[in-house]
């Protein structure tokens, strides 16, 4: 005998699933401190993909005689800033986000419907057309009313600033650098991460091999953690669950 299993009731088995071996994993690290992720290539993780954006002709490379200038050259001494696939540049992160919003929506509706039968051919007030107690000319009556009102409001205030060292992963054929960095500092027993990744041009790397958030193109900046104190704050996977599968 086959027997198939409805699409909701697989979603529960996998999740149930997932959740006893998360939870075998973290019963076996009651007591110790959260690990740290192991130093590791960028480029070789699953789902990395090179960044590829609108490119301007490139310039042919020409040297003149008895000259120290090369055509292409962005500077004509070599300094120790960022330019090669490895090299590191420090990336200030400073984020500032403030929002205030103020939403409010109200409507109203009411209906009212009504038809009779007073006269059907003399038989409005036969069995098949009217029983007793009913009045022919009320037979169908119908009201709706509705009302909505909806008010939504939003304070924002966020700032988070720091530094964090990134590596260059990738040349783009104009010479922009693609960087990508990430920081994990454990304190006790709590894990903070911090990732950054983007575009930045040469030029806007100072001379002490630093740039700012705000200069980098395409910015992803991801601030978060792991830990206990994360774990307590986030709500429990039967609860995730039933928010998902929920429609209302």
């Amino acid at each position: 005998m086959t027997y198939r299993l409805s699409p909701a009731l697989a979603v529960t088995l996998m999740c149930t699933a997932l959740g006893a071996c998360n939870t075998a994993d973290r019963l076996s690290q009651i007591g110790a401190t959260p690990a740290l992720s192991a130093i590791e290539d960028p480029t070789s993780q699953a789902g990395y993909k090179p960044v590829r954006l609108p490119m301007p002709e490139i310039q042919p490379v020409s040297y003149a005689p008895n000259s120290l200038w090369r055509t292409g050259s962005r500077a004509f001494f070599k300094d120790q800033r960022a330019a090669r696939i490895g090299d590191l540049v420090t990336v200030k992160v400073n984020v500032t986000d403030k929002a205030n919003l103020n939403n409010e929506t109200k409507r109203s509706r009411s209906n009212a419907e009504g038809m009779g039968l007073p006269n059907a051919f003399g038989l409005e007030s036969s069995k098949g057309i009217a029983a007793s107690g009913i009045s022919p000319d009320k037979l169908i009556t119908a009201t709706s009313n509705t009302s909505s009102d909806g008010a939504g409001s939003v304070q924002r205030n966020e700032t988070v600033t720091t530094s964090v060292a990134a590596i260059v992963t990738q040349i783009l054929p104009n010479g922009n650098l693609v960087v990508e960095g990430k920081q994990e500092i454990r304190i006790n027993f709590e894990v903070r991460e911090l990732i950054v990744a983007g575009v930045v041009r040469p030029e806007d790397i100072e001379s002490d091999n630093t740039i700012e958030s705000s200069k980098i193109a395409q910015a992803r900046i991801a601030y978060g953690g792991r830990g206990q104190i994360t774990d307590v704050q986030q709500p429990r996977y039967g609860q995730q669950l039933v928010d998902v599968l929920l429609p209302f």
